[in-house]
């Protein structure tokens, strides 16, 4: 129960800060929302506490499954590519919504 509050409360604040104007807190809001993916990966394939899947050590049938941690090991992966990308969008852009040219249609250099 704990975890799926969790997981509202993220999506909930990654969903207002998406809505926001500012590009940085868009790059936060989906910051929020990867990781109430992360979570909800995880809490899809882990339902009770197992053990380590060696074949050696424990019987394979009470063994964890290693897909989902490989999979939120892939969306770590991919929503650190996203913010890294989306930062860099916000550096560059970030005078575009305040800048305005002139009406006399002259090209003027930042």
């Amino acid at each position: 129960m704990i975890i799926a509050a969790t997981v509202a409360v993220l999506v909930a604040g990654g969903a207002y800060l998406l809505l926001s104007r500012s590009m940085v807190r868009a790059v936060f809001g989906m910051t929020l929302v990867s990781h109430a993916a992360n979570l909800m990966l995880l809490t899809g394939g882990v339902s009770a506490w197992r053990g380590e899947p060696l074949t050696d050590r424990m019987d394979p049938a009470t063994a964890a499954d290693p897909l989902p941690q490989a999979f939120v090991l892939t969306a770590i992966v991919i929503s650190m590519a996203v913010t890294v990308f989306m930062l860099m969008l916000a550096v560059l852009g970030h005078n575009d919504d305040t800048h305005r040219m002139p009406a006399t249609g002259e090209n003027h250099d930042r």
